[in-house]
């Protein structure tokens, strides 16, 4: 196996999975209590009429093993659009520490329309090899509990490649169906800038119901504390 890339793990320790760049999750799966994240995610359709960039800083930290919590401001240029809170839980490791899985719950507040918007989603993570890794996650997105019917179906596919110790390649697919239809499909290169510090970069399209594909940009600048 190539130096920092497990081939398996204990079942006191999870595998060491890449986290998707567009939908983050609160550190990985299997987080130490004391690990703590900053990080900044920004976006950009390069075509049509809504190209302002939207960004979003936020902070995550590991409150006990497998457990952690994330604050996010969401941004459209400078406009703040929403509040938003995540938690994570690790439920453990099977098949010999090759796999683990959990769940996200992430709640935001949307300042437009007053409302506080509820995600869960169920996270697989598996790692093949020394090379080959994946996550999965699938839930239910935007419930208000109003009775609006907006609640929508999400899907995210993430498949990644460990070039190197400090390069990893990955596709992540989203989508999202439910009200308004969106996949975004995302090929991505993670970089290790130096100890700590790390970069993602992809750029991938974008279609929404009842319009074209468009190209899409991204970028997320990564520091693990």
């Amino acid at each position: 196996m190539l130096a920092g890339l497990p081939l398996a793990a204990s079942a006191q320790q999870a595998p060491s999975i890449p986290e998707p760049m567009v939908f983050d999750m609160v550190r990985p799966l299997g987080a130490r209590q004391g690990e703590l994240e900053v990080n900044a995610l920004a976006e950009q359709s390069l075509s049509g009429p809504h190209r302002k960039v939207e960004w979003a800083p936020e902070i995550e930290y590991a409150v006990a093993d497998g457990f952690a919590v994330e604050l996010e401001l969401p941004f459209e240029g400078a406009r703040v659009t929403d509040y938003k809170l995540g938690l994570q839980g690790t439920f453990g490791t099977f098949d010999r520490g090759r796999a683990v899985h959990g769940v996200q719950y992430l709640g935001l507040y949307n300042r437009a329309s007053a409302r506080w918007e509820n995600t869960l989603v169920y996270l697989l993570g598996y790692r093949f090899d020394a090379r080959w890794s994946m996550i999965a996650m699938a839930g239910i997105g935007d419930v208000t509990f109003g009775g609006t019917g907006r609640s929508k179906l999400i899907l995210n596919q993430s498949s990644f490649y460990d070039l190197s110790h400090s390069t990893t390649l990955g596709l992540e697919v989203n989508h999202s169906r439910g009200g308004e239809d969106r996949t975004l499909l995302m090929p991505q290169v993670h970089q290790a800038l130096k100890e700590g510090l790390n970069i993602q970069v992809g750029i991938g399209a974008l279609r929404q119901t009842n319009e074209p594909w468009r190209p899409r940009a991204a970028i997320r600048l990564i520091k693990e504390l």
